[in-house]
């Protein structure tokens, strides 16, 4: 508790450091000290926090769903916006220093010498002298500063709205169809061409609902799939507020039926109910089991590691203990972290969510910390692991530099 404590408290000194440079750069040094603007751009820079705070906790809280909704939009792209808009002044910081220089050299403009002549009259004596240069005026500096303040704020300012704007349409938009092909030894000359669609990361939620659903729904199904693969953190939320906006999933069609695993997210959300939940809307949970799929191999799936607090967390040995290792296995498994217990248990290929890709921008860099991959295929000993960036996106509904997707998975035969 104490721990916890201390890093909220460091949390929350971070986040009013950073709401005050912005409040700095982009309210105080660009409005006039006591005008109208300078008020409503603190009254902003005070009120869109609150909006984030409550975003990340009304869920938790209990709120009731409707204020989930009200308070996510502002709240969560205030996040996505805050982030771009710190990294976008801090550039900013290295440019202001040649703005300035630039704009000092243009208003140095000198005034061209009086022509000498004839002797003035006594009254000239107490004529004004005139100055070398405008420059040097407090009024001029302070023009200046304040030209070179909204310009940096400015661009700031589009930039990070800019690029928000194109991440949020992106997931809106809903996610593209990727094919990648994964060659398995053990798979029969039968199974050859053998189509996995996976998707992971849906994240049904106070801003993603039945819409985001029935364009993954429309997505899988147009591919034509002949398993689908459900690998975790499928919602936000419990199925009560929840459980309209996953009803199209009883529309996912594929041969060989449609398979669900859970996430993180999932202990967070109410897992058993969700587990009962989609088993309603025709998709078959795997929990720790395993069953044969008719194109001759097996496919496992075990419960996400954050059960564990549960005493549901991922149970190897009852997924893939006791089966044939000539057959290929193929693992749902939410997480990339437990691909070296899938090496242990003779996996052929595991295939996992939980990155994002990393979602936004410089996120990939923390997000390869924490996994052992983040995207894309890879292999570990005889294992192959490829992680989904997911569907659709946590927190914020907005992804730069990783784009969302569902991936149909070819399996190729080395037999054909």
């Amino acid at each position: 508790m104490v721990v916890f404590l201390l890093v909220l408290v460091v949390v929350l000194a971070l986040l009013g450091a950073v709401h005050w440079y912005v409040w700095r750069r982009l309210v105080r040094d660009v409005t006039v000290a006591g005008s109208l603007a300078r008020r409503l751009g603190t009254a902003v820079v005070v009120a869109l926090p609150l909006f984030s705070l409550a975003a990340l906790v009304s869920s938790r809280a209990g709120a009731p769903f409707p204020l989930q909704q009200a308070v996510a939009w502002p709240g969560f792209l205030w996040l996505a916006v805050l982030l771009y808009l710190v990294l976008a002044l801090l550039v900013g910081e290295a440019v202001r220093p040649l703005l300035r220089a630039r704009t000092g050299r243009r208003a140095a403009v000198p005034v061209e010498p009086v022509p000498a002549a004839a002797p003035a009259a006594p009254a000239a004596e107490s004529a004004e002298p005139v100055p070398a240069s405008v420059t040097g005026s407090p009024e001029s500096d302070l023009s200046r500063r304040l030209f070179v303040s909204r310009v940096v704020g400015g661009s700031a300012a589009a930039v990070a709205v800019g690029t928000v704007g194109y991440g949020t349409y992106g997931v809106l938009r809903g996610p593209r169809v990727k094919r990648v092909t994964v060659p398995l030894a053990k798979i029969p000359r039968a199974a050859h061409g053998y189509r996995i669609a996976v998707v992971s990361d849906i994240h049904l939620g106070p801003i993603l609902g039945r819409a985001h659903t029935q364009r993954i729904v429309d997505a899988i199904n147009a591919a034509q799939p002949d398993l689908i693969a459900v690998v975790g953190d499928l919602v936000d939320g419990t199925v009560e507020n929840l459980g309209p906006a996953a009803e199209p999933l009883a529309r996912l069609r594929a041969r060989h039926g449609s398979f669900f695993v859970t996430g993180n997210h999932e202990y967070f959300s109410g897992a058993d109910a969700w587990v009962d939940h989609v088993r309603e809307l025709g998709l078959r949970p795997l929990r720790n089991a395993r069953v044969e799929i008719p194109a001759g191999f097996d496919l496992a799936g075990v419960d996400d590691v954050a059960g564990e607090s549960e005493g549901q967390g991922p149970d190897f040995a009852r997924a893939l203990g006791d089966r044939d290792r000539a057959r290929a296995a193929v693992l749902l498994a939410h997480q990339p972290i437990v691909v070296h217990d899938a090496v242990r248990h003779g996996v052929d290929l595991q295939l996992s969510g939980h990155t994002h890709g990393g979602q936004l921008w410089p996120g990939n860099y923390l997000a390869e910390l924490a996994n052992p991959t983040v995207a894309g295929l890879e292999r570990y000993g005889d294992t192959q692991l490829y992680v989904s960036r997911g569907a659709g996106a946590w927190g914020p509904p907005v992804r730069v530099g990783a784009p969302s997707d569902i991936t149909i998975v070819e399996l190729a035969s080395k037999q054909a």
